[in-house]
């Protein structure tokens, strides 16, 4: 990777950007048995937590003088993160070719296109059903291609570990307080192992349970096809094994849509896929293990917002076809990890 020296302006730029970034709130969600917080990133500028590492790693980059004005950023996404890198890039002037897949939706889709002179979109599925091994594929043909090229890697970068680490953890220890359980959606791994290292160090006792969707191979279970962008992975993340995790809640895509429905109508959250399958998973742990007297103080990040969701998870006839080719009963399953 060239690198040169770090251009002062755009250093600056991305400082300000970052300083002029608001915390995203905490709410409580009524419940009978938990005090249950909700840490809202989907309240980030682009609508999901993945503002936090974007930024993060332009700045970092920048400043080791990895991008400068003429850098082309290439990365593969199923399209949160690359909203929010498209969003910073067009801030700082900085061209960015974001590489999606049929599973980004559509308003995703429409709105990089808008934001980005050029998407590339693969339409091939890998040996796992999935689109993700071609998607590194056809960055790794790109970064060949053009001349002043910068790949973040979210799933291997240090920096989105460690923007989750300074920000996002460092919100809600000071918003929530001392916490028993927190439940974090996993796809690249970086929030998990950001908040799970700092989380541990203030409250050794919190109990960090990871959320997968099914299909997903980041715990060692079966590929499968997956339809809800946002959480879970065809490969295991290099980020993932930096985390420190107690348990692991595999959901499925179905019980992911009834979760969202719940958050909708219970609660006026209109959440993602990624937060629909963490509020799930927080459900149903606690529908299996019930807690004695002691009301335990359990967070979950509510990682996306439903706008983009609108002719997916929130479709009525979208949801039909779901179930029709799942064709099994909604569920989660808990998985320990020593």
């Amino acid at each position: 990777m060239l690198h040169r020296r770090a251009d002062q302006s755009l250093v600056e730029r991305t400082r300000q950007i970052r300083r002029g970034l608001m915390g995203t709130p905490l709410i409580p969600l009524a419940d009978e048995q938990c005090d249950i917080v909700a840490k809202l990133e989907f309240c980030n500028p682009t609508g999901s937590s993945k503002d936090r590492s974007a930024l993060w790693i332009l700045e970092q980059a920048i400043g080791r003088g990895e991008i400068a004005r003429d850098t082309t950023v290439v990365e593969s996404s199923s399209g949160n993160f690359a909203l929010a890198l498209a969003f910073y890039c067009r801030m700082l002037g900085i061209s960015f070719v974001p590489v999606i897949d049929p599973n980004c939706n559509e308003a995703t889709e429409a709105q990089l296109r808008l934001l980005c002179e050029r998407v590339e979109k693969v339409s091939l599925r890998d040996g796992t059903g999935s689109y993700l091994k071609n998607r590194l594929s056809r960055v790794q043909e790109l970064l060949a291609e053009l001349d002043s090229a910068y790949w973040p890697n979210q799933y291997a970068n240090p920096d989105a570990r460690d923007a989750h680490y300074r920000f996002t953890a460092g919100e809600l220890i000071a918003q929530a307080g001392p916490l028993d359980y927190l439940f974090v959606g996993v796809g690249t791994g970086g929030t998990i192992a950001g908040l799970s290292h700092r989380i541990k160090e203030t409250y050794p006792g919190c109990v960090v349970v990871a959320v997968d969707a099914e299909g997903s191979v980041i715990f060692g279970g079966p590929p499968k096809k997956r339809r809800i962008p946002g959480i879970g992975s065809s490969i295991v993340p290099p980020l993932c094994g930096q985390a420190l995790i107690d348990q692991v809640e595999i959901v499925s895509e179905a019980r992911a849509v009834e979760a969202c429905g719940t958050l909708a109508a219970k609660y006026a959250l209109y959440a993602g896929g990624s937060t629909g399958s963490t509020y799930a998973a927080v459900q149903d742990y606690f529908a299996r293990h019930r807690p004695g007297p002691h009301r335990p103080r359990v967070a979950f990040i509510a990682a996306d917002r439903g706008h983009a969701y609108a002719q997916t998870v929130y479709d009525p006839t979208w949801v039909q076809q779901l179930h029709a080719q799942t064709a099994q009963p909604p569920g989660v399953k808990t998985l320990a990890v020593n």
